[in-house]
């Protein structure tokens, strides 16, 4: 396992990151899981044994359940909390309220209050919004979020979700009035899903944010138990057809994965996940599991390593189609590279 640092901080983190939708089980997220305390505490020391020391959760992830849980498989394994890197979310519905959703001041120090309850815990390591709120001001956000991090409850704040000019605009009011800044983003990024190219990554490596990736095997449809002629029953793709993907180009990026995944010797969900641990913008991956097996396959991905040649197949399969002004810029750039 790697350590790299989260963005342009101090901060370590593993090259993984356990994700933790899969804990608890409330409501919506009962298509995603619905993992007992004591599942929940082997996975957790299987990933710590593994050398991840990155857990990311959000308050919405079954209803607060999932914080509670991860608080309470910390101190059930007696796990050292600054050995850990502990991320969680604001901006998700919390209630019935007009004021229990979005990222207001009053909602996001609540929460905070909340969050911290939940796991137990004196601070956190990373707060991120989980989305964009069109009714509150970015400045009242991040005034928020800056207080936080004066309090002591917070450490370092990031985003999720966003796009390139919310996060630009953020960095800048932050920039101008001397508050904590935004460190990462954490995104969708994955083969068969690269439009965070197009302004994304470039924004990231020229801002030194770090990047979260979610869904690194695309709900699922990476995994290997789907194909052009394999429609699997089992997994999250057959309850909950998430995140979108264009299936037939997915299906070719498969069809190589599967090759090289057959000349090495392992799976293609390690295929995909050493793809993304190959590209340069990516801090750490988020895995998720449901049962130990999921979890040991993708920890094996980290030493998964990737030939310039099979990087160039790969890229050539998965590559975005040209869009302007990406392909003006290309154009225009020549002479000054």
């Amino acid at each position: 396992m790697k350590y790299n640092l989260l963005g342009n901080t101090g901060l370590k983190v593993s090259e993984l990151c356990l994700g933790t939708m899969t804990f608890g089980g409330r409501g919506m997220w009962t298509a995603i899981g619905t993992l007992p305390q004591d599942q929940v505490n082997s996975l957790v020391k299987q990933a710590v044994d593994g050398g991840i020391n990155f857990i990311d959760t959000a308050n919405v992830y079954s209803e607060g359940l999932s914080e509670q849980m991860t608080g309470q498989a910390i101190r059930d394994l007696g796990l050292n909390r600054s050995d850990l890197v502990v991320a969680t979310k604001v901006r998700g519905k919390m209630g019935e309220g007009p004021n229990d959703s979005g990222l207001s001041r009053k909602h996001i120090l609540q929460q905070a209050d909340e969050s911290l309850q939940r796991l137990n815990m004196d601070y956190i390591d990373l707060y991120q919004i989980h989305g964009f709120d069109a009714l509150t001001p970015l400045e009242e956000t991040l005034d928020a979020l800056d207080s936080l991090v004066k309090a002591g409850k917070v450490r370092h704040i990031g985003c999720s979700n966003l796009a390139a000019w919310q996060i630009m605009k953020a960095l800048g009011i932050s920039a101008r009035e001397h508050l904590s800044k935004f460190v990462s983003l954490q995104a969708y990024y994955t083969i068969a899903g690269r439009d965070l190219e197009r302004e994304l990554v470039p924004l990231l490596l020229d801002q030194k944010l770090g990047l979260m990736v979610w869904s690194p095997l695309a709900g699922g449809l990476l995994s290997g138990k789907y194909g052009r002629d394999v429609e699997s029953g089992e997994g999250r793709r057959a309850s909950f057809d998430f995140p979108p993907v264009n299936k037939d180009k997915a299906f070719d990026i498969i069809d190589v994965m599967r090759e090289i995944a057959a000349a090495k010797d392992v799976t293609v969900a390690q295929i995909a996940l050493a793809w993304l641990l190959h590209q340069p913008a990516v801090t750490t991956v988020i895995v998720g599991a449901n049962k130990p097996q999921q979890l040991a396959d993708n920890l094996a991905s980290v030493n998964v390593q990737l030939s310039d040649d099979e990087l160039a197949q790969l890229d050539e399969v998965s590559q975005l189609a040209p869009e302007y002004p990406g392909w003006m810029l290309e154009r225009q750039g020549a002479d000054r590279k």
